[in-house]
């Protein structure tokens, strides 16, 4: 016999994430007036309870590791989230017991075990109910429940049956718990896990009971509830030694903002396709088939300007109630009102039904934590400033154009950049449109994600605010980077204004380009700290010592610069030809006199004919963009290139060199392109299919317009203006014109079949 009465305990067994277990649950709390309420949770988040009432969700509870657990978990296996909805039917219960002043705990194992057996490399966090309810995915144990109902899906079911009850109807729980016994005793409980989570809820509940509580509602996944209503038949010492010897760790426990598209998220196996469409199931019951299209009407109109009537709407939600009876649905479901929406409100357009359907079915929103919240100190510093700079943190994506020469728009920018340098990808770099280019703009690509609280918080042994931490980071990075990532680092260092951590940053440089003896290394290395230079000046930085640094790297590139242009192979010559370019670019934010250095260096190499073709090439368009290359001396080495005697495999490579990047040179420069003609319509049959795949490649590379250009000017150059067209030859023009024709029935053939396009050659 027990040693407590177990007659006032009522096992809910739910699941995760489902508006009709969520409005069961409060029916059911709201009959049973619970004394206590055990939720499947983590229990180190006890202390956070009493923070509910303030909390909008979704939000998270978030358990990680702290003190050295931390930084020895790898970097994402010490932390696990346990989200909640608005739909939740966990949030019902801990909103009831708050709401209600109900003793409200969590009663899963701590996450201190769980997070102690993880291994360093795990990857995404488990859910907080790995294999318990239909989300099971190892196995399927309600597999067999939805086929004896007739059913081929396993959701569906669970759908119909539980999700998608009326209120008023009798309490789902116990045929849950009669359901979920009979599946247990055919499969079997479950792994060691499971027993091990069973055997502390048991335990949490046992203490309650002693605590004098005797009316007391447990939440739990569905396949636990038979494991807790027959806690009577556990003795406390099995669960025990079932618990005992566990490894654990140092954990701590907080809210986080959570979102619709973590929740619906393919890494948390607990989660759900559709949250925005739960989220209107539960906020919405009363005939939500009718308000969900009558949204999408509105979306339609607003954002995709379609004309869509009351008509529409009233058609969409005959069509969706008539397919539910047919199927055999209790109530339409979002199968259902998808196809409405495709057939009837968009008229059979399926492209904007399912842009507008992905819209309202994931629902987008991102919940929010009240300033009580437990934070480290860099949260909570990074909080601070995202309010005074009015930088919101939104779970969508936007554009966010910043001039440098406002303060605020700096600081904004200084702020992202720091986050970046923690890893906290809050902001990304991308290239600004149209006329929004220059030294003084930046653009960046703001989302905010759950993960970045868990990269804050793993960040903060670097230091208790935003600029202190990245400082630190920073240095700790550049003890450890080669020459190229420290000159990368240089520069994250100014445009985060760390200039604390400039210094230190820079010593370091001056240490590896002392010892780095690779030319290429130091090529590499140059651009970064070029451009690091010019930054200095943009941002008020002194970048005078920047400049030299850089000058001096140049100097010994200068220096390194022949031998290493010799014995290349073609991949290597591709490599070092982009490696020119580059240094060149980065030449050209520096003084006069380093791009002298610089030209002089490249003058005297160029030319020399042992030079691989396509750095040769390479050479004389820098120099010749430049002006260091008068157009006779290049024409000169294009007739020499191209000359019999050299290998057409060398000229095709120079010609690939000298077009990189841009071949609007032989639109302007009739003479260089007649030599080209002329070289390419002198060689043998045998040479020219040799040299043609680098010819394809070399033009393949320019935009469909330059081409054409190019083309153009290829028919100025073959006709000149004046002369008259060649008498066309039918004999040799047939096979050119038996090809085309094939090609144009191939292509109405393929249009014929294209959906919505008309079948004219």
């Amino acid at each position: 016999m027990p040693a407590f009465d177990t007659e006032g305990v009522r096992v809910l067994g739910v699941r995760h994430h489902g508006p009709g277990s969520a409005r069961a649950v409060q029916a059911e709390l709201e009959r049973l007036r619970p004394e206590a309420v055990l939720i499947e949770g983590p229990p180190e988040a006890d202390a956070l309870l009493h923070l509910a009432g303030e909390l909008e969700p979704p939000v998270a509870l978030l358990v990680h590791r702290t003190g050295r657990e931390a930084r020895s978990g790898g970097e994402r296996g010490g932390w696990a989230f346990w989200p909640f909805a608005s739909f939740s039917p966990e949030w019902v219960a801990l909103r009831y017991a708050v709401d209600h002043g109900v003793e409200a705990r969590f009663c899963d194992l701590p996450a201190a075990h769980s997070l102690a057996e993880r291994p360093a490399d795990t990857g995404e966090p488990d859910p907080p109910d790995e294999g318990t309810g239909p989300e099971h995915t190892r196995a399927d144990p309600l597999g067999a429940l939805a086929r004896a109902a007739g059913y081929d899906d396993t959701e569906r079911w669970w759908d119909d049956v539980v999700e998608q009850r009326g209120d008023g109807e009798p309490s789902p729980f116990p045929a849950i718990q009669e359901a979920m016994a009979a599946v247990r005793a055919e499969t079997g409980a479950g792994d060691v896990r499971t027993e091990r989570r069973e055997a502390h809820m048991r335990q949490v509940l046992r203490s309650t009971l002693r605590a004098g509580y005797h009316r007391v509602a447990v939440v739990c996944g569905a396949w636990h509830a038979p494991a807790l209503h027959e806690t009577a038949r556990h003795t406390a010492k099995a669960d025990t030694a079932l618990l005992k010897g566990l490894p654990r760790t140092k954990v701590d426990a907080t809210w986080v903002p959570w979102t619709h598209g973590r929740l619906a998220a393919a890494g948390y196996r607990a989660g759900v396709t559709a949250p925005g469409w739960y989220h209107h199931l539960f906020t919405a019951p009363d005939r939500p088939v009718h308000r969900w299209l009558t949204d999408a009407a509105r979306v339609l109109r607003r954002d995709e300007e379609q004309a869509v009537s009351s008509a529409h709407v009233i058609e969409g939600i005959r069509l969706a109630e008539s397919l539910a009876v047919l199927r055999g649905r209790p109530l339409a479901g979002l199968e259902e009102v998808r196809e409405a929406l495709t057939a009837v409100l968009c008229e059979g357009k399926e492209a904007r039904a399912a842009l507008v359907h992905g819209r309202l079915a994931l629902g987008e929103r991102m919940g929010s934590v009240p300033d009580t919240t437990p934070m480290v100190p860099l949260q909570r510093d990074l909080a601070a400033q995202r309010r005074r700079l009015r930088l919101k943190a939104e779970p969508f994506t936007r554009d966010l154009d910043l001039d440098l020469r406002k303060e605020s728009h700096r600081e904004r920018g200084v702020l992202l950049h720091r986050l970046r340098v923690l890893d906290v990808e809050w902001g990304v770099p991308r290239t600004p449109e149209g006329s929004h280019r220059g030294t003084f703009r930046e653009a960046w690509r703001l989302r905010w994600e759950p993960e970045m609280d868990v990269a804050l918080i793993e960040a903060a042994r670097w230091g208790a605010t935003v600029e202190e931490a990245a400082a630190a980071r920073l240095v700790d990075l550049a003890d450890q980077a080669d020459l190229r990532g420290v000159t990368a680092l240089t520069e994250q260092c100014l445009l985060a204004e760390l200039d604390s951590a400039l210094p230190t940053v820079l010593a370091r440089l001056t240490d590896r380009a002392a010892t780095d003896g690779d030319v290429t290394g130091l090529m590499a290395a140059l651009p970064p700290l070029a451009r690091a230079g010019r930054y200095g000046d943009v941002r008020r930085t002194e970048g005078a010592h920047l400049r030299s640094v850089a000058e001096g790297l140049l100097r010994r590139v200068c220096a390194g610069l022949p031998p290493a242009l010799h014995g290349l192979d073609d991949d290597a010559a591709a490599r070092i030809a982009t490696l020119i370019d580059h240094t060149h670019h980065a030449v050209t934010l520096l003084d006069e006199e380093p791009l002298r250095t610089w030209t002089t260096t490249l003058a005297t190499l160029a030319g020399d004919d042992r030079l691989p073709g396509r750095v040769a090439g390479r050479l004389d368009r820098i120099l010749s963009d430049a002006g260091e290359l008068d157009r006779d001396t290049l024409r000169r080495r294009l007739a020499r290139t191209m000359s019999p005697g050299t290998d057409p495999a060398r000229a095709a490579a120079w010609l690939e060199g000298f077009l990189q990047g841009s071949g609007l040179v032989l639109v302007h420069d009739d003479t260089l392109l007649d030599l080209i003609d002329a070289w390419l319509t002198g060689l043998a049959p045998e040479r020219f299919a040799d040299v043609l795949p680098l010819l394809r490649r070399t033009f393949g590379a320019f935009a469909a317009p330059e081409r054409r250009q190019i083309g153009a000017a290829a028919t100025r150059v073959a006709l000149p203006a004046g002369t008259a067209s060649l008498p066309l030859d039918p004999e040799r023009a047939a096979p050119a014109l038996a090809a085309a024709g094939v090609l144009l029935t191939r292509a109405a053939a393929d249009r014929s079949h294209t959906p919505g396009k008309a079948t004219t050659v």
